[in-house]
C-alpha cells in the first residue's frame, strides 16, 4: 500500500476552510498548498536547489510530456522523477487525460487553461484543428514535437504514471470544455468513470490515486460524478474537467461538491490565480496546479500585495516592460523577501526583461513562486488563527 495518509489539523469556523497535512513517502506536504509545476521535470526556469531554496513542500510533473521526452522508461532508470530532477519531496502527477481537451476540444474551441479557461466575455480567436481523438477505448493523440501519434487509456497512463515513481497519481479522465453541450459532457463523465475503475485496477499500490470528479457545468451531472468517485476507494479526490463560463460558475460548481465529500484530501487541477486561492480554499479546496507564476513571469508580469499596489483589478501584478520602471530604484515588491527583492531593482529586472538577457527569466520566476508559496504561507496561518475571512477582505476588496 502507499506510504500516504491525510490528517485534518484545524477547521475554520466561518467557512469550509482547513488545514490539514499530506504525509508521503517523500516527506509531508501542509494544506492548502499551490503545487508549482515542473512539467518536464523542471519548473520552468528553475532549477531544484532554486526550489529548495523557495521552501517548495512538492511539484507536480505532466505524463503527457515526459511519456514522449525523454520517455517514462529513462524517468524511471534515472529513479523516478525525483531522481531524474534530483528533487527528494513528494511529487503528484497527471494523468496525460487533460491533453484529450487541450489537444482536442480545447483547440476547436480555442479554451485553454493558460489564461483563456473561462470563455465569458472573451474575443473569439482562431480556432485550430484537433489533434486528438477520444473513444470508449482511450485518447489518441498526436505529439506536439513531432506529429507522431500515440495512443493513451487508463492502464497505459498507470503504467507510465508508475514508471514516473510520482508519490500522488491522478486517474486517468476527459475534461470537456465549457462549450461542450449537455450531452457530450454526461458521455465523457461515463468515459471517466469507467476510466476510474480501470485506473484502481491497474495502478501501482505504491503510489496514492486521486480520482477526479467531471461533469461540466451541469448540477446533476456534479452530483452523479461526485456520488460515483466518492464511493471508489481514491486515496484523494480531484476536481476538473470544465469549470464553467466563468470564476462564477466555477465557485457554484465547488459550492455543488464539495459539500458532498469525505474527510479526503482535494486537489483542484490547473486552478491558480491569487482571487482563486482565497475563493477556493475558503470552499475547501487543499492543494492547487498551475503553471501561471512561471508563464506570466517570462511574460513581464510580476505579482505585488496589496501594500505594494496589487489588487484584484491588476490580479496582482505590475508589468515590469512599462517605461515607468526604467529608472525605478525600488525592488518588485518592497515587502517581498525573495531573493530577488532583496538584491535586484525593478530598474534591473526592466532591463534583463527588454534586453531578453535569460537572467531575468529565472530572476522573475523565483519572485512569483516564492510569492505564491509566501501567500500560501500566510492563508495556512490565517486558518490556525481564526483570521481566515479578514485576510481574503483584504486581498479581494476591490480598489476605491
Amino acid at each position: 500500500m502507499a506510504a500516504f495518509s491525510f490528517r485534518v489539523t484545524k477547521k475554520d469556523p466561518k467557512t469550509r476552510a482547513r488545514l490539514g497535512i499530506i504525509t508521503t513517502a517523500h516527506g509531508k506536504i501542509e494544506t492548502p498548498y499551490f503545487v508549482p509545476v515542473a512539467t518536464l521535470a523542471s519548473v520552468r526556469s528553475l532549477d531544484s536547489q532554486d526550489l529548495e531554496a523557495l521552501g517548495a513542500q512538492c511539484t507536480l510533473a505532466n505524463t503527457y510530456h515526459l511519456h514522449l521526452r525523454p520517455g517514462d522508461n529513462i524517468v524511471k532508470k534515472c529513479g523516478g522523477v525525483q531522481g531524474f530532477m534530483g528533487f527528494n519531496k513528494p511529487i503528484f502527477s497527471d494523468s496525460g487525460g487533460f491533453q484529450a481537451f487541450s489537444l482536442g476540444y480545447g483547440m476547436e474551441h480555442n479554451i485553454n487553461k493558460l489564461g483563456n479557461i473561462f470563455p465569458e466575455g472573451k474575443k473569439t480567436a482562431e480556432k485550430k484543428k484537433s489533434m486528438a481523438k477520444i473513444t470508449d477505448k482511450g485518447i489518441s493523440f498526436q505529439s506536439v514535437y513531432d506529429g507522431s501519434w500515440h495512443f493513451l487509456d487508463a492502464k497505459k497512463s498507470m503504467k507510465i504514471q508508475s514508471h514516473l515513481g510520482s508519490d500522488i497519481i491522478m486517474a486517468f479522465d476527459e475534461c470537456t470544455s465549457p462549450l461542450s453541450d449537455y450531452a457530450y459532457t454526461k458521455k465523457a463523465m461515463e468515459r471517466t468513470h469507467k476510466w476510474a475503475k480501470q485506473c484502481l485496477k491497474y495502478y501501482d499500490k505504491k503510489q496514492a490515486l486521486y480520482g477526479i470528479i467531471q461533469g461540466g457545468w451541469f448540477e446533476d451531472l456534479r452530483a452523479q460524478s461526485t456520488e460515483f468517485i466518492s464511493s471508489l476507494p481514491f486515496e484523494g479526490i480531484a476536481i476538473g474537467g470544465s469549470l464553467g463560463q466563468s470564476k462564477k460558475d466555477m465557485h457554484q460548481i465547488l459550492d455543488w461538491v464539495i459539500p458532498q465529500l469525505d474527510s479526503r484530501p482535494r486537489h483542484l487541477l490547473g486552478i491558480g490565480d491569487i482571487d482563486d486561492l482565497f475563493e477556493c480554499v475558503e470552499r475547501g479546496i487543499d492543494t492547487f496546479d498551475c503553471v501561471s507564476p512561471t508563464r506570466i513571469a517570462r511574460r513581464g508580469s510580476l505579482y505585488v500585495c496589496p501594500e505594494s499596489g496589487g489588487n484584484v483589478s491588476n490580479k496582482f501584478r505590475i508589468s515590469i516592460k512599462t517605461a515607468k520602471y526604467k529608472s525605478d530604484k525600488k525592488p518588485i515588491d518592497p515587502r517581498c523577501s525573495c531573493s530577488t527583492c532583496r538584491n535586484y531593482s525593478r530598474a534591473y529586472l526592466r532591463h534583463l526583461y527588454t534586453t531578453k538577457e535569460l537572467a531575468y527569466n529565472r530572476l522573475a520566476s523565483i519572485h512569483n513562486v516564492h510569492f505564491m508559496l509566501s501567500l500560501m504561507e500566510q492563508i495556512r496561518s490565517s486558518i490556525k488563527k481564526g483570521t481566515f475571512s479578514r485576510l481574503k477582505s483584504k486581498w479581494l476588496r476591490k480598489k476605491k
